[in-house]
Formats: C-alpha cells, structure tokens, sequence
C-alpha cells in the first residue's frame, strides 16, 4: 500500500545504499522496494536504481536517484530523538563514520550529504519548559557538536 504522504529525498545515484544503511542503523526502518527504471533518462539508463521505497524510524520515504542537479542542504533533516548517551553515540557514530560530517548543536551529515539532529529527548523537553531553564539548556548545547546529555541535564538543574 502507498503512503497518502511520503518523504522524497533527492540522491545522485545512491539512494538503494543510503536507504540500506539507514535500514542497518535505526529501529523502525526497513527497505521495501527497489524500482528500476523502465527508459533511458537525463541522468541515467534503462535498469538503474530510480526509485528506492524505505521507512526511516516509522517514516515513509522514497530515495530518488535524480542525479546531481540538487544537491542536499540543512533545509531538510531528520531528527532522531534519543534518550540516553549511549543511543546518542550510537546514532552519531554511525553516521559520521560511515563517510559523514559532524555539525554544529547534534547535526551531523551522513555520507550522501543527507542531514540529521541526534537529539537527546532532555534537550527538546528543555527548551520546551522556557524560562531560565531553556536558556541554560540552550547555552550549553551551542557549545556542542554531539549533544551531551549529562551536560544538558546539569543546565536543566542550574
């Protein structure tokens, strides 16, 4: 059955071994089908990878492999939710050392250029709460490129 709303996300020719990778990495995902194109197109040939249809943690999406024309940006990410240091990691490290880049605040970029927030659930119900909490769980975590827990939950407490 087709999703009523599905995640397109752009690749050049990798999507089959992006979906794939995110299927290994987190729970929930899976890739359900590969879908070869039928004709020649601008940016490739009868029988390539056109159409990866995969779920990233429950959410539906579909890897195009559009070709380089649009390349990925921080406009788009994912956000994983975690709930302790030890998933965090987890994630993280998965990401950045399968050929990705870490960013600033929990981003990290995985290898095919795709963005993600490994975001700890302390750090989100932080900045939620507002007030003197939020702010002092917000200064902490722009000092971070992976998200510290234990840091954020001593900004919580003051």
């Amino acid at each position: 059955m087709i999703a009523k709303n599905t995640v397109c996300i752009w690749y050049d020719r990798e999507a089959e071994q992006a979906a794939r990778f995110y299927a290994s990495v987190f729970p929930d995902s899976a890739v359900h089908s590969v879908v070869r194109a039928p004709a020649d197109y601008p940016s490739g040939r009868a029988g390539d990878v056109l159409v990866v249809n995969f779920t990233v943690c429950g959410i539906p999406c579909i890897g195009l492999n559009g070709g380089p024309a649009f390349p990925q940006s921080e406009a788009f990410a994912f956000q994983i939710a975690t709930d302790t240091q030890d998933e965090t990691d987890r994630y993280w490290q998965a990401i950045v050392d399968n050929g990705g880049q870490e960013g600033q605040c929990g981003w990290c970029k995985d290898r095919w250029g795709v963005n993600w927030q490994i975001t700890p659930r302390t750090l989100i119900e932080a900045v939620a709460a507002g007030g003197d909490e939020a702010r002092r769980a917000f200064a902490a975590m722009m000092t971070m490129t992976k998200i510290d827990v234990a840091a954020i939950d001593a900004a919580r407490r003051g």
